[in-house]
């Protein structure tokens, strides 16, 4: 679909550095600039419903709509200073991110903001709720509920996020867990869980080592592949670290599939996580 969206409104991003966490959300310290605006693809676990390329010939100036529910939690995909644009034509509820050096990234079709205009945040804090039902307050144009995400270059140019993610990896990527040598799970060792599960499963949370219920449900999630048939509630049982295992016998561990995660299970669970592609 054509979305004929304006740029009035959108202000430049303050230099933001390092974060903080406040009521559960994560915000960003003001400060110095970063040295470039590091952006991650949220949606990854989300279908594609319309690509660039087709935006682009149905007249738009381009974007990229993932099929979502109306409510869904929309994290930053990167840090910067949020802006809020109410009805903003046929995009709808609009929130902008302008994140450093003077790119800025926005979502489309709202059914919610969450912030206030000039709030700081953090790459993974919350700035919205999807929507997009057809008539629904904040829709737009939009003719069923999904997002539109696209990033807006120094220029003023629309630019595809997909490629700017592909073309900005983060410089050095995660360092490696000791876990495969300890058995015992770090920080470290939970970040790489949460990337990989951020690059598979849908998760799209921040990348803080420390998992809560949208972790476990995005490993649940994971763990279909191999073996798990209980619910995808974020409560990790018995059945969920038994897949876990299972996994893990493909990575060196031996012991019994018996949902006790040991030394041995870690540590199997932990070649899997250094892989590079987990970077």
């Amino acid at each position: 679909m054509t979305h004929g969206l304006s740029r009035r409104g959108v202000l430049r991003g303050a230099a933001l550095t390092g974060g903080l966490t406040v009521g559960g959300a994560l915000f960003a310290r003001p400060g110095t600039a970063f040295a470039a605006p590091v952006i991650y693809n949220p949606f990854a676990g989300y279908t594609i419903t319309q690509t660039w390329a087709q935006h682009r010939a149905n007249g738009s100036l381009g974007g990229i709509d993932f099929a979502m529910a109306v409510g869904t939690a929309l994290p930053a995909c990167g840090a910067g200073t949020v802006t809020n644009i109410p009805n903003n034509g046929t995009g709808g509820h609009t929130v902008t991110i302008a994140h450093a050096d003077g790119y800025k990234s926005q979502y489309l079709h709202l059914s919610a903001f969450v912030l206030a205009n000039g709030a700081a945040v953090a790459s993974g804090a919350t700035v919205g709720r999807s929507g997009g039902a057809a008539g629904a307050p904040g829709s737009g144009s939009s003719t069923g509920p999904h997002l539109h995400w696209h990033m807006i270059d120094p220029s003023g140019v629309r630019i595809n996020p997909l490629e700017y993610v592909a073309a900005h990896p983060p410089a050095g990527g995660l360092p490696k867990t000791a876990t495969e040598t300890s058995g015992t799970p770090d920080a470290t060792c939970y970040k790489r869980m949460q990337n990989w599960l951020r690059l598979t499963n849908g998760y799209t949370g921040p990348i803080d080592g420390v998992p809560g219920t949208n972790t476990w449900a995005a490993l649940q999630r994971a763990m279909r592949g191999y073996g798990y048939t209980g619910p995808i509630d974020g409560v990790m049982g018995p059945n969920s670290w038994r897949a876990v295992q299972q996994l893990a016998s493909g990575y060196g561990y031996t012991g019994p599939l018996d949902g006790v995660m040991g030394p041995n299970s870690w540590r199997g669970f932990a070649r899997f996580l250094n892989q590079d592609r987990w970077n």
